[in-house]
């Protein structure tokens, strides 16, 4: 079975795309997913089988290989951060952003010791804001 990442996935919508690990993305409908999972978080790693739909490759029979923490929305909006304890988190990194900016308004790509926390705290805060 071909595996990949989830590359999108409008659960309203219930459709979206998976990235293989070789070959072109595969359109994903709801009726794939496995029982009881209703959304795919983006990067997700999957497992799935394939057939040819009428507009091109179409995934069947979704296995989840990194599923996600069964975690109820009120656990979520426990574990968040009170919005005064974010407020310094956003400002520290907007200072930190405009120094990436400012290496780049130079013309050179930040340096590694410097990008590296950079993007270690914009994932921690995507993180919060999608709790």
């Amino acid at each position: 079975m071909p595996t990949g990442k989830v590359k999108w996935y409008d659960a309203e919508k219930g459709f979206g795309f998976l990235s293989q690990t070789d070959g072109p993305d595969v359109y994903v409908r709801s009726d794939a997913l496995p029982e009881g999972v209703t959304t795919l978080k983006a990067g997700a790693r999957v497992e799935f089988g394939i057939a040819q739909g009428r507009r091109g490759d179409q995934a069947l029979q979704v296995r989840l290989l990194d599923a996600p923490a069964s975690v109820s929305r009120n656990q979520k909006e426990a574990r968040r951060k009170k919005p005064e304890e974010m407020v310094p988190i956003v400002e520290d990194l907007i200072r930190l952003l405009d120094g990436v900016g400012e290496a780049y308004r130079h013309g050179r790509h930040p340096e590694r010791r410097t990008s590296q926390p950079v993007a270690k705290l914009l994932r921690a805060l995507a993180d919060e804001l999608d709790a």
